[in-house]
């Protein structure tokens, strides 16, 4: 019964995973840009230590969750794919590679003002610089997961059509100088899937019988 209630739940870790990336970003704030002075960025890391190590704690905590909405996503794929089911494991892969990039920045982040009160200015702008622009992993995986989604969902129509054609529209943009704003639609798409696929489980999770009395 606990299995139940779990796969019943599971789609929900998407939602977690947003909220805690909305709420890391609200924490952080505007950080440093890479084009400030190295003395302006140690001094800001200095004066917000314990506001951005807690950002950064917050975006680790969020891809936990990713992770566990990634193993549902992939299981909703495969269901749809026969033989190998090589669709469903690029989007799992892609997933993986998206949530490793959030990573990094999270450790840019906790690294820059852990150790802020060590750091020349000249190493706080090398990191900051590392936190502003380390992308790449972010939006490749990005693509990965939500081409390889839309590919495989179009075919099989394990998730709605606007879910399949959003995703390609969003996995090619995730790739262009549009990636940042691809990255925060990305957080829409997967509330309103994770959405979809709750109340798909709850239909289809049989109601918990009543005792039979005494």
């Amino acid at each position: 019964m606990q299995q139940q209630r779990w796969s019943a739940l599971a789609p929900l870790t998407g939602v977690a995973f947003v909220i805690l990336v909305v709420l890391a970003f609200a924490v952080g704030g505007s950080t440093p840009d890479i084009n400030d002075s190295p003395e302006k960025i140690l001094r800001y890391y200095n004066n917000h230590d314990s506001k951005q190590m807690f950002s950064a704690f917050l975006l680790a905590l969020g891809v936990i969750f990713l992770f566990f909405y990634l193993g549902v996503l992939r299981a909703v794929l495969r269901a749809g794919e026969s033989g190998p089911a090589r669709l469903s494991a690029v989007a799992f892969a892609g997933g993986i590679v998206l949530g490793v990039g959030m990573l990094s920045f999270a450790g840019f982040t906790f690294a820059l003002a852990d150790a802020a009160d060590h750091l020349t200015p000249q190493g706080a702008q090398a990191l900051n610089t590392l936190n502003s622009d380390f992308f790449f992993p972010l939006a490749a995986g990005l693509s990965t997961l939500l081409i390889a989604t839309a590919i495989s969902s179009l075919g099989s129509r394990v998730l709605p059509a606007w879910a399949g054609w959003t995703a390609l529209v969003l996995g090619i943009a995730a790739i262009t100088p549009l990636g940042f704003f691809a990255f925060l639609l990305f957080g829409l798409w997967t509330l309103a899937v994770s959405f979809v696929l709750w109340r798909g489980a709850s239909a289809a999770t049989p109601p918990i019988a009543a005792p039979p009395p005494a």
